[in-house]
């Protein structure tokens, strides 16, 4: 019989678990090795081989392999052993920059595997008695699992125990609408899926009520396992950047075939021989040809991922940390976000005083006496636990305590000296709480709540200053709260609110609010610097909301605060056009999220939206980057995300589009380098073809070089620090390519001065040695050094003098390798293999002087203004 149709009591027996207790650690140890882990059966993944494989794929690599073969081909009709070395260097250059290709998939596999387990979902199970955070894939049948509004389901489960529950079945059952769902119903045993209200089941969330249920089935076993094959598994493909550089690379390796149909033609015209054209050929092949930029690319934008982990912010979807980048509109919440989450008592009044004062001052004997008196009549307490505050009981309460403690006050010592003897509790209709107190030997009643409720039962006191201050502190967000006194004789026996809170003395006023951040303010500024608007998006009252908007710098003149019931009164044409003009919206529903969203989206704006429960999940997906709290968002809303901020801090989210521009950047700088030194290589070789008939360069020469000089700084540039000015500019917008604002021009040039600068060393060489491998060795020493100078030039578009020659550390080590493999080429004996020869110390530093060209040419187009962000 299926355990839904059995009773509670013979599925826990059937099950060998107790109720209450949950399973024993043993039972758990036996049933985790019988059951295996709860995790649905996963794609099989790539083992480093198939990695390996998939390397030869590219469109670029079978263009080398190409040029190999065409090489082999050569070296077998020229009959010389030596000409067998560059086909074999060329396939040794494809093997290793594949081997490199694998290391670096692996390393960004293993990275996000690495954040996917710190996202992984949590359940909170019942075991040896007691209750327990564990990661869902422990589960094990048996198992007792407490569920509330916000959780996913992390196993099937029969009900034991439940309240008003529903659950979001639509992934199992295609029902749009959540189920309802209740321990206590009986279900015939050929019930289909969707008729089984006493069941939860795997994959699914509760969406509301809260509920206490047995495990049933894990992983595979689950109703969700069972259709796993089906289903659509959650992949990670290539960014949208990716893809491009993908494109890109067929572009090249298509122009790289036009060159050398063009060079076979006119050495065919000037009586070339075929096999020096081949040769020609492969050369150009190569140097077209940037084989590390789709690895570089993926481990630059892994490794941005794990640093911005650090900054608390988690990427779950890599394309994220390019949109991240493009971020023009970020919607906030405000409590917890920009707020601390925490009520503060800021300001006191006694009765019979000037004016407010604030609490970080030294108090006056009515202030100290009207904390006093507020203390005792709360229920609240603040405990200290290893340094950290912690606050028991309603928020406001809490603030009065706190504020008291500070005074020297502490509630447990008032407590002691003035026992309470009877108390009436807060109620929504009288808005008011009243205790009774033994002071001095004297029955003092205390009443707190709000001013008009407590205004209408004094007859002594200055209430028309108090009211006054009442609306002024009202409008500054301060929430404010009334004190009032009086004396009795005798303790009712069943005290009431006609006898205890009628004919008192006016105390004083108490004005709290949930203070803003203290880094909130600094990251508004930086959003308005960024050219982002902030937008706050709230429960609370607009009031509440302005006044703390406008402390951070939210709203500012000319901005409007909306409530959701003035945004539903708003049809989409109105809301289009009054959108980029309101800067609050209080008491909205999520529904109005969506609204908000989508109208910033038909203006072209990159949206950013936070979100913490389970009715914020369509306004997350809806949103360019999703956001979802990691302390007070519920599962739903973290899967729905993008981002998940660890701390629940607004700074965060613009830290994380700080470090989401800051990437971007350096895979332009990274695609730039790579794209100028082989556009340099692919004019060198097609110019001096035209030229001159003869080829300047060999192909294993061209390899060496951008493998060696070109690899391991591209590497090292990807992971520049982010630059100091990048919030101060405007945001990306949203299909803006990477060659924008004439990068692709600047890449060309580039290209053209690496060109002119080999082609001279490549003259000068062979005029000088009269050799043509002497104008060979000039220009691989020229081409090289050139691009290790290169790689520091593209770390910014400021001067490399201003920002500190050698501040990446990583570059200055990767450039130093490059140094010392091109010096292991020019001056030991490997020199011969790549057909290289000793030149004169002259030619070495002319070459030299020729390199460092590149550094004085940036120098000055960089001060002339010609490379702006």
């Amino acid at each position: 019989m299926p355990f839904y149709s059995q009773s509670r009591e013979d599925v826990l027996k059937s099950l060998s678990t107790d109720g209450e207790r949950g399973l024993s650690s043993e039972q758990v140890s036996q049933l985790q090795g019988r059951c295996g882990p709860n995790k649905l059966r996963e794609q099989k993944k790539k083992t480093n081989f198939q990695r390996f494989i998939d390397q030869f794929k590219d469109v670029m690599i079978l263009i080398l392999i190409a040029a190999a073969a065409v090489s082999f081909v050569i070296a077998c009709t020229e009959q010389d052993p030596m000409e067998f070395f560059e086909p074999a260097l060329i396939l040794l250059i494809v093997v290793l920059n594949a081997f490199m290709g694998m290391m670096q998939e692996s390393k960004a596999e293993k990275a996000l595997e690495a954040l996917k387990d710190m996202s992984a979902p949590h359940a909170r199970a019942v075991r040896d008695g007691e209750e327990k955070i564990i990661d869902a894939a422990e589960l094990v049948p048996g198992d007792i699992i407490r569920l509330e509004a916000g959780d996913y389901i992390p196993a099937d489960g029969r009900l034991l125990r439940s309240a008003s529950l529903k659950s979001e079945e639509s992934a199992l059952t295609g029902e749009s609408v959540p189920a309802e769902k209740d321990a206590e119903e009986t279900v015939p045993e050929k019930a289909p899926l969707g008729d089984r209200g006493n069941m939860v089941f795997s994959g699914c969330s509760i969406t509301y009520g809260t509920a206490t249920a047995v495990v049933t089935a894990t992983g595979m076993d689950t109703e969700m396992g069972k259709i796993a094959d089906l289903l659509d598994s959650e992949t990670d493909g290539p960014t949208p950047l990716q893809k491009r550089l993908a494109e890109l690379g067929k572009y090249l390796g298509i122009m790289a075939l036009a060159a050398c149909a063009v060079i076979f033609v006119v050495g065919l015209v000037n009586g070339l021989e075929v096999m020096e054209l081949f040769m020609t050929a492969v050369s150009l092949a190569v140097s077209a040809i940037p084989e590390g930029l789709p690895a570089i690319v993926t481990i630059v934008l892994s490794i941005g991922v794990q640093r911005m982990v650090k900054k608390n912010a988690l990427i779950r979807r890599l394309p994220a940390v390019e949109t991240l980048g493009s971020a023009s509109v970020v919607c906030s919440d405000k409590t917890g976000t920009l707020t601390q989450n925490r009520m503060t008592l800021v300001e006191a009044y006694g009765d019979g005083e000037e004016g407010p004062e604030q609490l970080t001052e030294e108090s006056s004997p009515a202030v100290m006496k009207l904390l006093q008196y507020a203390a005792l009549c709360c229920n609240g307490s603040v405990t200290f636990r290893d340094g950290e505050e912690q606050h028991i009981g309603d928020p406001t309460e809490t603030s009065i305590v706190l504020a008291a403690y500070k005074k020297g006050m502490p509630r447990e010592e008032l407590q002691e000296a003035y026992p309470r003897l009877a108390e009436i509790p807060f109620d929504s209709d009288r808005k008011l709480m009243t205790t009774v107190n033994k002071m001095d030997g004297k029955n003092i009643v205390i009443v707190k709540g709000a001013f008009d409720m407590i205004a209408s039962r004094c007859m002594a006191g200055d209430l028309k200053a108090a009211e006054k201050l009442t609306e002024e502190m009202g409008s500054r967000a301060l929430r404010v709260l009334a004190v009032a006194w009086k004396e009795i004789d005798a303790v009712p026996e069943t005290p009431s609110s006609e006898e205890l809170e009628k004919g008192l003395h006016f105390l004083g006023l108490v004005g709290m609010i949930d203070p803003p951040r203290p880094e909130a303010k600094a990251a508004v500024a930086t959003c308005r610097q960024a050219g982002i608007k902030p937008v706050m998006i709230t429960g609370d009252h607009v009031v509440t909301a302005s006044a703390i908007a406008r402390e951070l710098g939210i709203l500012q003149e000319g901005d409007r605060a909306v409530t959701g019931a003035e945004l539903d009164a708003m049809d989409e044409e109105e809301l289009d056009r009054q959108v980029e003009h309101i800067s609050v919206y209080a008491r909205v529903s999520p529904e109005n999220k969506i609204r908000i969203v989508k109208a910033w989206q038909k203006k072209d704006q990159v949206v950013s939206m936070t979100g913490d429960g389970v009715n914020d999940a369509p306004a997350l997906k809806a949103a360019d980057i999703g956001c979802a709290m990691g302390i007070t968002g519920t599962d739903v809303a973290k899967g729905a995300a993008d981002m998940t901020l660890t701390d629940d801090n607004f700074a965060t989210i613009v830290d994380a589009v700080r470090e989401g521009r800051g990437i971007y950047a350096n895979i332009q700088k990274v695609v730039a380098f790579l794209l100028g030194t082989n556009i340099g290589e692919v004019i060198t070789v097609f110019v001096a073809m035209l030229l001159w008939h003869k080829t300047p360069l060999l192909a294993m020469q061209l390899l060496w070089i951008n493998l060696v000089t070109d690899s391991l700084p591209a590497i090292a540039l990807g992971m520049e620090a982010v630059e100091d000015d990048v919030m101060d500019r405007k945001p990306r917008p949203k299909n803006e390519g990477i060659f924008a604002h004439g990068l692709g021009i600047r890449i060309v040039l580039q290209g053209c001065m690496f060109a002119l600068l080999t082609l001279i060393g490549f003259a000068a060489g062979e005029r000088i040695t009269g050799t043509l491998e002497g104008g060979r060795t000039m220009a691989f020493m020229v081409l090289a050094l050139s691009q290790v100078v290169q790689a520091f030039n593209m770390r910014s578009a400021h001067s490399l003098f201003k920002i500190g020659p050698f501040t990446n550390h990583k570059l200055n080590w990767a450039c130093l390798g490059s140094l010392l493999l091109v010096a292991l080429v020019l001056f030991t004996p490997v020199s011969t293999a790549f057909g290289l020869v000793s030149l004169s110390g002259s030619l070495y530093l002319l070459g030299l002087g020729l390199a460092l060209v590149p550094l004085a040419v940036m120098e000055i187009v960089k001060a002339c203004g010609l490379i702006r962000h």
